[in-house]
């Protein structure tokens, strides 16, 4: 299944018994009701093959993002890796997307804690989630070139070419805004699109001037600028995240260069 989702009720536990559940789906949510005891969450995703190469062929991660609801109590949410807890959502966290990867061969959990109330009846832990093999798990973009793999640097030539190829959008388009969101740590770009190549969802609504907003990391510090740029990225929880979006005039000389090599691995239109 590429997406599910899980209704539990705690009233039937014992305070001091935890639940074993798998998450196979690729994306789908949880909602545990009246939380009592714990319940470990085996992750393992049914994930098509990797497609995307790296130039240092460094084994492909796994990715999950956590997107807690905004009435998510009653109960704290801890990684289990390696045997090792680390606190992912406190009880009434931020609604904060937390994301974090591991390899095939590493033994990962999400360990779901009930924390002790008297009156349990009105709360509710639930909480969206991702999981994705080789894919970025904080999509970034830095004030000029515009940006990488969750580090906030540009992309280089190959992630840019395996960008075109495998985003969940592909705009090219002009930044009409920047605003920034200081609780959920992101930028919000407003993005005007003068073509659309690919998009999976109608991200972009179509029109004499198509527009919409791709998000970014707020410590990579976006600032609004002139020129074309050539947006990619990934559709996250129903929002589009910006991967990579070189200038769109340095897009076409490194797609023409990588054409006259025959080292371009899709075709793409380019004017």
């Amino acid at each position: 299944a590429d997406a599910g989702s899980v209704s539990h009720s705690g009233l039937s536990q014992e305070a001091g018994s935890v639940e074993q559940l798998s998450l196979h789906c690729a994306e789908g949510s949880l909602e545990w009701l009246y939380p009592t005891g714990a319940l470990r969450l085996r992750l393992a995703p049914r994930l098509p093959p990797v497609t995307a190469v790296t130039e240092d062929k460094s084994p492909p991660h796994v990715t999950a993002c956590i997107k807690p609801s905004g009435t998510f109590r009653g109960a704290q949410l801890y990684l289990e890796k390696e045997g090792v807890l680390e606190l992912l959502l406190p009880e009434a966290p931020r609604p904060r997307v937390r994301c974090f990867s591991w390899l095939p061969r590493e033994k990962v959990a999400l360990f779901l804690q009930a924390t002790p109330h008297r009156d349990i009846s009105r709360r509710i832990a639930a909480f969206r989630y991702e999981l994705r093999g080789d894919w970025p798990a904080r999509p970034a973009l830095p004030a000029a070139s515009l940006t990488a793999e969750g580090a906030c640097r540009p992309c280089n030539d190959t992630e840019i070419l395996m960008a075109i190829c495998t985003s969940d959008f592909v705009i090219r388009g002009s930044i009409r805004s920047v605003s920034n969101d200081a609780e959920l740590q992101e930028s919000v770009i407003g993005v005007s699109a003068a073509r659309i190549h690919r998009q999976k969802f109608p991200l972009f609504q179509a029109g004499r001037r198509p527009a919409g907003s791709i998000r970014t990391p707020l410590r990579c510090g976006v600032k609004p600028g002139p020129g074309t740029f050539l947006f990619t990225g990934w559709l996250h929880f129903g929002e589009a995240w910006l991967s990579c979006a070189p200038r769109y005039r340095d897009f076409q000389r490194i797609y023409e260069a990588a054409r006259r090599s025959r080292q371009n691995p899709c075709e793409f239109p380019v004017d």
